[in-house]
């Protein structure tokens, strides 16, 4: 939920808007972006709903990975049989405290948008570093691997080559002073049946976890789990609208989160109560 995109909380036409100039130069203080709500959505596709789970407020203008890491933190403590099986979100929180967060206290699968840096526009270091700008592996050289899938008992997940370079393939980053494919490659031996072999966990091996992920970002298990976390947050978006929220009817950090919560609970209900509905529509026709 957010202010205006200016230097005041209240629209042009608002009776209290304050009459001083509106040059930046002549306006005392500092702007104030009004408020942002972080919601922690849980999204079930087999029933197909959502409910938020818990939330918080902050300025529209600070960080949402850290607060929302502390969500995640609670969550075993208000739903202690709750499994989760992914999180979601947007690149805002693609840092390492959330990042860590999911990994390590949820054990569940990263699916979220990454934040590129300047060095990923550099290809010829990919094969130094050990990955592309997606964060999927790449040989010494400059192929990329193949994701072989995600072991959830060790959290994990394999890559291999699987000798692309004596299939034909073009590598995708080509090195200057390399022969292709390059036979001095020590995982082209017989006995080495798909190649060479990367597990990557929490981090990648230069302790990087910016671009780490436990699903391969863009595939298809990838679009539709981020798909429907977004579904969900937006769903929750439009839900508000309706009901006169885009803009906080209210001020103060306290008196907008105790309005959230209020509509939080109702939208809960309501979904709860159509889950009902139907579960005994259901029944009756059976």
């Amino acid at each position: 939920m957010s202010g205006t995109p200016s230097g005041s909380n209240q629209p042009a036409d608002h009776p209290n808007r304050s009459t001083e100039a509106q040059d930046p130069a002549l306006e005392p203080g500092e702007g104030h972006y009004g408020y942002r709500s972080l919601p922690l959505r849980l999204a079930d596709p087999r029933r197909r709903f959502s409910i938020t789970l818990l939330s918080d407020v902050h300025p529209a203008n600070g960080h949402e990975d850290l607060p929302s890491s502390a969500l995640l933190l609670q969550l075993k403590t208000h739903y202690p049989d709750l499994q989760v099986d992914a999180v979601a979100g947007d690149a805002g929180l693609g840092f390492e405290s959330f990042l860590h967060t999911i990994y390590v206290h949820l054990h569940a699968r990263r699916v979220v948008d990454q934040h590129q840096h300047a060095t990923d526009r550099d290809k010829s270091q990919w094969p130094t570093r050990g990955y592309d700008d997606r964060g999927r592996p790449m040989c010494n050289y400059g192929y990329g691997l193949l994701s072989y899938g995600f072991d959830r008992e060790r959290q994990r997940h394999k890559w291999c080559c699987d000798k692309s370079c004596l299939q034909g393939k073009d590598p995708q980053v080509r090195l200057a002073q390399v022969v292709y494919p390059p036979p001095e490659c020590p995982f082209q031996a017989n006995e080495l049946l798909h190649g060479r072999v990367i597990n990557v966990g929490e981090r990648f091996a230069d302790t990087s976890i910016r671009l780490a992920r436990d699903i391969p970002v863009g595939s298809p298990t990838w679009k539709a789990l981020y798909h429907r976390a977004r579904n969900a947050v937006e769903g929750r978006n439009a839900t508000f609208e309706d009901w006169g929220l885009k803009r906080m009817p209210v001020f103060g950090m306290l008196r907008a989160k105790a309005l959230l919560f209020l509509a939080d609970a109702l939208d809960t209900f309501t979904t709860l109560a159509r889950l009902v509905r139907q579960a005994t529509q259901a029944h009756c026709s059976s």
